[in-house]
């Protein structure tokens, strides 16, 4: 069975999007954080729409 990806809420700041993606991918939550607030600053904002959707689809 493949590694399907969850909400990490038990180990989330917001709402577990970045420590599922951790989770999910391998990589470090602190790490997939840091891109997610860089995307947000030089992305304008749209890092922010992306986070909440993933956050209200998946699960």
């Amino acid at each position: 069975m493949k590694n399907k990806l969850k909400l990490d809420k038990a180990n989330g700041k917001l709402m577990g999007v970045c420590s599922g993606l951790a989770n999910w991918s391998g990589m470090d939550a602190n790490l997939l954080r840091i891109i997610f607030v860089l995307a947000t600053v030089f992305g304008f904002g749209s890092a922010i729409i992306i986070y909440l959707a993933i956050g209200l689809i998946v699960d």
